[in-house]
């Protein structure tokens, strides 16, 4: 390694690492949102797998909060630490495959100025551990292109199966090999080897605790999240939402920077055709799948994070690995100029707009939907209520608030979601003597719950705001249940068995 190069990797270093303390920062001071204080329940009891995802999210927060405790930084501790070793992959796969330090410098810098790494490594989600896997898988790739050994392939396997226990969209990692190896000429002898069917069996190994666990459980898991693969019906709406989602979490110029990077890496030059091909098939694969879905359902912008350490690599190619003509490489000159600068105030003006509602006027706004701004403030007074009427447990309807409640009361009080029961199969019921007592029944202002009817005593004690920034955004009723007159939880099926919708 040269001096010069040398100096850039040190200062790609730093940068990372300061990306890192930001978003330390962040997650310090931002309430959970409510999946993360679900995957939070899933951490306090690990097992194999859950109705949702597999477990590579829970052991995340297990691990984080081992060091932090339960607190918002302990949940995200480790997820926000996982860009070390996705940059540092990212770095490698981009140096070996382009054999450039600019491009693989630019590579690291431009993921971690999208929103898809900052905020999808602040905010704990199975797309997080994916991120690393998907960039460790082109890591090794790449290695097996550079050296010929087989034994790297037993690497691949053991990515991917990480990839697996993060998540399933990691399933599309096979294609996207196979495609690769079909593609590449000089790939293709790995066909006829004994290696990559040998790390095929060590990504089954590594993701095997999963499909034990579904075994177990009526393969819940698999029909839920690969159902989702089913078309009833077609439309452009989702579309037209998935595309503009993506321009922003990519932030402008890195998506800029992307676009351009694919379009040339597919007409690069033979001495790159097969880190070109590696990239373009770990874009395109995943991003046609999520167009196809578009078409009958809605795309959760934070789905397509596996595609963004190719597409960073993309990015960086188009900045430094290619001519353009006077015009286009003006832009490319812009893009990579702005690509950090934008992406850190981006990333910060979304942590103050979340935490405060500064940008909308302390008004209302998307973010306050899903993150928990105000919930400390409000489980205390939820708290107050219970033990003034000496209530043993706090129920409610959906698993975003029982989250909540879970997390930001006190640790040990009783709390349980009355219906989709199959959510909580990790984990032990409440006392059943604890839930034929007295009961608060947290929920929207104004729902009627049928709930209600299984007692013989309903009276609301109290309409509770959630507040940001003094504002209320969210209100809260309060009944007091009690004389329970039956069974308290419903334990229908989930709708994947054949239970209700």
């Amino acid at each position: 390694m040269t001096s010069s190069e040398t100096r850039l990797v040190r200062v790609t270093a730093v940068t990372v690492a300061a990306l890192v303390v930001l978003r330390l920062i962040a997650a310090a001071v931002t309430p959970l949102t409510f999946d993360e204080a679900y995957y939070w329940t899933w951490a306090k009891h690990l097992a194999g797998g859950y109705y949702d995802h597999p477990p590579m999210v829970a052991v995340v927060i297990r691990l984080g909060i081992m060091i932090a405790g339960d607190t918002e930084l302990g949940v995200r501790l480790i997820s926000i630490l996982l860009a070390l070793p996705m940059s540092w992959a990212v770095y490698r796969a981009a140096r070996i495959l382009f054999d450039d330090a600019w491009i693989a410098a630019a590579a690291t810098i431009f993921l971690n100025a999208t929103l898809m790494a900052s905020v999808g490594t602040t905010i704990v989600t199975p797309d997080a551990p994916l991120m690393v896997a998907a960039s460790f898988v082109l890591y090794f790739l790449a290695k097996i292109w550079q050296t010929g050994r087989g034994a790297w392939w037993l690497a691949v396997g053991a990515a991917v199966g990480a990839g697996l226990l993060s998540k399933y969209t990691a399933l599309f990692f096979g294609a996207q090999i196979l495609l690769w190896l079909v593609l590449v000429k000089d790939q293709r002898r790995w066909l006829a080897s004994p290696w990559p069917y040998l790390g095929g069996i060590v990504a089954f190994v590594v993701f095997s605790p999963v499909i034990l666990w579904n075994a177990d459980h009526q393969w819940v898991s698999f029909i839920k999240q690969l159902g989702r693969a089913r078309v009833e019906g077609m439309t452009l709406k989702y579309l037209g939402e998935m595309i503009p989602t993506q321009f922003a979490f990519a932030t402008p110029s890195v998506f800029i920077l992307g676009v351009f990077g694919l379009y040339a890496l597919a007409r690069a030059k033979a001495a790159h055709v097969g880190g070109a091909t590696l990239i373009n098939i770990s874009v395109w694969i995943i991003f046609l799948y999520f167009v196809w879905h578009a078409l009958h359902a809605r795309v959760e912008a934070n789905w397509l994070g596996p595609v963004y350490p190719a597409f960073a690599i993309a990015a960086a190619y188009a900045a430094w690995g290619t001519t353009w003509n006077p015009r286009e490489q003006r832009t490319m000159n812009w893009s990579r100029r702005l690509a950090l600068p934008i992406g850190v105030a981006l990333f910060v003006a979304l942590i103050v707009q979340t935490n405060t509602g500064l940008f909308t006027g302390f008004r209302r706004d998307a973010t306050v939907r899903s993150v928990g701004v105000g919930w400390p403030a409000l489980a205390d007074e939820i708290e107050a209520i219970r033990l003034k009427q000496n209530a043993n447990c706090v129920l409610a309807a959906d698993y975003g608030t029982i989250s909540w409640l879970m997390f930001y009361l006190p640790k040990g009080t009783c709390v349980a979601q009355f219906q989709q029961r199959y959510r909580w199969t990790f984990m032990n019921e409440p006392d059943a003597n604890l839930l034929k007592g007295k009961a608060l029944l947290i929920g929207p202002a104004g729902a009627s719950f049928a709930y209600r009817a299984r007692y013989a005593r309903v009276e609301n004690l109290a309409e509770l705001t959630r507040k940001r920034s003094g504002v209320a955004i969210e209100t809260y009723a309060v009944d007091l249940l009690d004389g329970a007159k039956g069974e308290v939880l419903d334990r229908a099926l989930p709708p994947e068995l054949g239970g209700p919708r």
